[in-house]
């Protein structure tokens, strides 16, 4: 709690200290970046309030993301609004999937004191207010949903572990809870559920929402030749059921998909989804979430978002950075859990909260963070979980404070 609060201390300070005592730059004099042209070395260009001089050639790499590619001269007067500070509003999502204690199965109904021990970090970062405003429990397996499949490990569809109590468990904190079908194990599920019956699946998943009152998530991660007619078909048939909620009040309409970190994996599951369900002029899903892979997220990935790949044939259109959020590793070993100070929710909450739109969109700033994932998600070696001794106040905690996480979460930035 004191840590809390000396960082909460400080970023309010130097807020203050900002704004009283503000020193005058000299203006920009150097062109504006921009994305599609080719840069040589030695190249000078404005971009953020800065002046960057070019390391090599390069064409699209954001200088400020890419320390090889861009060297920056200095900050400089611009008549570009001022990027927002830490604890903007623009980071509206900060979130964990979560895997429960048994590798993303959920197959074991929980004590709820047990999980409250294990889990007391998420809903009270130490003085009482959460460390996140988003849960999403992963993972529900499709095919299970669709037949309403009833066994050891599943009640009606839905795994026994996910329950009422787990729910309401972080609802009552103020936390958004969503469901996630699918994950890369369940990949096949999705196929042959969207291959059998994809009203049906709406259905399931639609009466699954209103169940137990959360959102729901699409992870289908084929990465090439997936089933996008019968998936559009389950999107559509949902959205007949709770249709799109700009306001994000009703709980049951909030649906989401998940994306790979950049635009090289998934590539036809992402070019659909850009074009068909995140435009910004008639949304059909609220947003897409950009994966971790391998490792965590970076500015480097999520600008292929921004960008989109106008080289790829066909191409995949960029995405407004409203749109989607960027996916980090949580583990209890790691400073995203344990070190806000050298966490990289902080490394790149300049670059979340500040990117400009490049081709998609008007405002500037991704939606926010997610994190893989609360407990234990792998039964890889060396993967530490969340839980006691290793939870996570002093990284997501933290953030949550410095950040100014809104909690419960505010209506999404609309355009």
């Amino acid at each position: 709690m004191n840590k809390i609060r000396y960082y909460v201390f400080l970023f309010l300070a130097s807020l203050f200290l900002i704004s009283a005592a503000a020193p005058a730059y000299a203006e920009c004099t150097e062109p504006e970046w921009q994305n599609n042209i080719d840069y040589s070395r030695g190249d000078k260009v404005t971009h953020g309030q800065h002046e960057w001089r070019a390391k090599r050639s390069n064409t699209g790499v954001t200088p400020g993301t890419h320390k090889p590619t861009w060297q920056g001269q200095g900050q400089c007067e611009t008549t570009e609004p001022p990027p927002p500070p830490p604890g903007s509003s623009n980071i509206q999502i900060f979130g964990v999937w979560h895997a429960g204690n048994h590798y993303a199965d959920w197959a074991f109904e929980r004590d709820m004191t047990e999980f409250d021990t294990a889990n007391r970090w998420i809903i009270d970062r130490g003085d009482g207010i959460p460390s996140v405003n988003l849960v999403v429990l992963s993972f529900v397996h499709p095919m299970r949903l669709l037949n309403k499949t009833n066994d050891a490990a599943t009640v009606n569809g839905v795994p026994r572990g996910m329950t009422q109590d787990v729910v309401d468990y972080f609802k009552s904190a103020g936390i958004r809870v969503m469901m996630s079908i699918g994950g890369i194990t369940y990949t096949d599920a999705w196929d042959e559920a969207l291959a059998t019956a994809p009203v049906n699946l709406a259905l399931n998943a639609a009466e699954l929402a209103n169940d137990f009152g959360v959102g729901i998530e699409i992870d289908y991660e084929r990465s090439t030749g997936p089933n996008l007619a019968a998936l559009d078909t389950f999107i559509t048939e949902y959205r007949k059921i709770y249709p799109y909620d700009p306001r994000g009040a009703d709980h049951r309409a909030r649906l989401t998909i998940d994306l790979a970190a950049g635009g090289r994996y998934l590539q036809e599951l992402n070019r659909h989804a850009t074009i068909h369900w995140l435009d910004n002029a008639q949304p059909v899903l609220d947003y897409a979430n950009a994966m971790v892979h391998r490792s965590s997220g970076s500015p480097s990935n999520w600008q292929e978002h921004v960008n989109g790949m106008p080289t790829y044939d066909p191409i995949i259109p960029p995405k407004a950075p409203k749109r989607f959020t960027g996916g980090l590793f949580l583990k209890g070993n790691m400073d995203n859990c344990t070190d806000f100070e050298d966490s990289e929710q902080l490394e790149h909450v300049d670059y979340v909260q500040t990117v400009a739109p490049n081709g998609a969109g008007t405002s500037a700033g991704m939606l926010g963070y997610m994190f893989w994932a609360a407990e234990t998600p792998s039964a890889r070696k060396n993967y530490t979980p969340t839980t006691p001794p290793n939870s996570c106040e002093g990284g997501m905690g933290i953030a949550s404070a410095v950040f100014g996480l809104d909690i419960p979460m505010l209506p999404l930035r609309q355009e």
